[in-house]
């Protein structure tokens, strides 16, 4: 992702990590690694991109971590106003992000996720509802979403929390911008 917004090329890329939500099975799981980058150099190992809203919904951000906290705030308000309906929750923050002259310029990307559905949420106006139950953000997140897919797809009897455990974990393999730091939250399945 690059966050040049001036166009000029001086500022450094922000390349900052890999999220994944797996829904297999009955059961949801999302995680992410660790790492924040700035240009070629890691500016943390440890940083937290998920979190749990009233143990209903998962949450997962990358891009800018300030700009993602904003609309975080948002999607949980929304989620109030909407009785818990996540579909109309994140299109009418969509709908609020690109029509606000302030939150268009938000820089992150969402994955949200109950134990039904699960969305990608892009400040381009998109809510994405992925076809196969896997969705992905950040650098690394191609190949965890395909590592994801081949896992479901030839080894079913996999939960959901060992689906993106591995996954992940091939990610980091793979991509200079994801470690090995991972963590996990689940609404239905005891993780460590």
């Amino acid at each position: 992702m690059n966050f040049d917004n001036n166009n000029t090329g001086n500022i450094p890329q922000l390349k900052s990590t890999t999220v994944l939500a797996v829904l297999h099975n009955g059961k949801v799981v999302i995680g992410a690694d660790g790492q924040a980058t700035l240009g070629t150099t890691v500016a943390k190992n440890n940083v937290k991109k998920l979190l749990k809203l009233d143990n209903k919904v998962l949450v997962g951000f990358a891009g800018s971590t300030s700009d993602a906290f904003t609309l975080l705030d948002r999607f949980e308000e929304k989620l109030k106003n909407y009785g818990g309906n996540i579909k109309r929750s994140a299109i009418e923050l969509v709908k609020e992000w690109r029509t606000d002259r302030v939150l268009r310029r938000l820089e992150a990307m969402l994955i949200v996720a109950n134990k039904e559905t699960l969305l990608v949420i892009s400040g381009s106006g998109d809510v994405l509802e992925p076809e196969f139950n896997v969705a992905a953000i950040g650098s690394g997140s191609m190949y965890a979403q395909s590592a994801a897919m081949a896992l479901i797809k030839h080894a079913p009897h996999l939960s959901a929390m060992e689906i993106a455990k591995e996954s992940l974990t091939i990610a980091a393999d793979i991509c200079i911008y994801t470690n090995h730091n991972l963590i996990f939250e689940s609404l239905d399945e005891e993780h460590e």
